[in-house]
């Protein structure tokens, strides 16, 4: 989701918010499968994944609701799309999450190997990981959170939920390997001289990028 030309005002919240709680919930469910260790899918405990890590979840849902200035009825859409609640994941939202780069086997049986499940655990961290960072700059612009003001909240929600998608902290993926990644797949598309983005949306881009470059590639 970008900001476009012909939206002067703020788009719709729950647009917004469902732009933000998607992917994170991509994130989610593709760490609670990493967590196993073992890509086997019937050891997935979603349940038990989040449990043990509530104190970061909720630091993180404070952090979105800050930066982008959610209304109590927005934050409800987590709830509502029931990402953190105990549910079964399947090799389908595995193929989701990962956009089939993977390849669609012939059979489910083929789908659920530890091999490509785990494949599919690391093109969907990538893909979900970079659309979050993508629509939390979106809703901030929109709320009108500047980069000056916004940016550290952003990284710190890059940093949980880099652990989210990874528990292993050797293979986790940076808030700078996010910011790299969100720059190459999404900035040139809204910057380039013909895009549909307003000016100021594009200034507020680039202010991010700048900002986020600053803060986070250092580290």
């Amino acid at each position: 989701m970008i900001l476009s030309r012909q939206e002067t005002t703020r788009p719709p919240e729950d647009r917004l918010a469902r732009s933000v709680f998607g992917p994170l919930g991509g994130v989610v469910e593709i760490g609670a499968v990493n967590a196993t260790g073992t890509w086997r899918l019937t050891d997935v405990s979603l349940g038990a994944f989040v449990a043990v890590r509530q104190h970061d979840v909720d630091r993180m849902l404070d952090g979105i609701r800050s930066v982008c200035r959610f209304s109590d009825a927005a934050m409800t859409i987590v709830g509502e799309l029931g990402y953190l609640r105990d549910h079964e994941v399947s090799a389908a939202a595995l193929l989701l999450w990962s956009d089939g780069i993977a390849g669609v086997p012939e059979s489910l049986t083929q789908l659920e190997e530890p091999s490509l499940v785990r494949r599919m655990c690391r093109i969907g961290t990538d893909l979900q990981l970079t659309r979050l960072l993508q629509a939390l700059v979106t809703a901030a612009l929109a709320a009108g959170t500047e980069a000056g003001e916004g940016v550290a909240g952003i990284a710190e929600i890059l940093r949980v939920v880099g652990g989210l998608a990874d528990p292993d902290e050797g293979a986790r993926t940076t808030p700078a390997d996010i910011h790299r990644m969100w720059r190459v797949a999404h900035l040139p598309g809204i910057l380039r001289p013909a895009s549909d983005a307003p000016e100021w949306g594009k200034a507020g881009y680039r202010a991010y990028d700048a900002e986020l470059e600053r803060l986070v590639q250092r580290e």
